[in-house]
């Protein structure tokens, strides 16, 4: 899986294995620790949603085309510098 994040100027893409929960089946410790990092509970909202976790493989990060060259942060799980 890959996801980039947040926009094609400032960019961190994570490249690594996913898992999907849909909220009824996502552990209650990491839906609660979701619902404290962001204030806000996908599980009180009328509407499905799914907990997406990402084991990351490789990180890349850059900030505009200038930066491509070195964008690589972390491969094959390790970080790197």
């Amino acid at each position: 899986m890959r996801l980039a994040l947040p926009d094609t100027f400032d960019v961190v893409l994570l490249q690594g294995e996913a898992e999907c929960f849909p909220e009824q089946d996502v552990p209650e410790d990491a839906a609660d620790a979701f619902a404290d990092k962001f204030a806000w509970d996908p599980r009180t909202e009328d509407a499905p949603f799914v907990y997406v976790r990402v084991e990351p493989r490789t990180v890349r990060a850059w900030r505009g085309e200038p930066e491509l060259r070195g964008s690589v942060i972390m491969r094959d799980g390790v970080w790197l510098g």
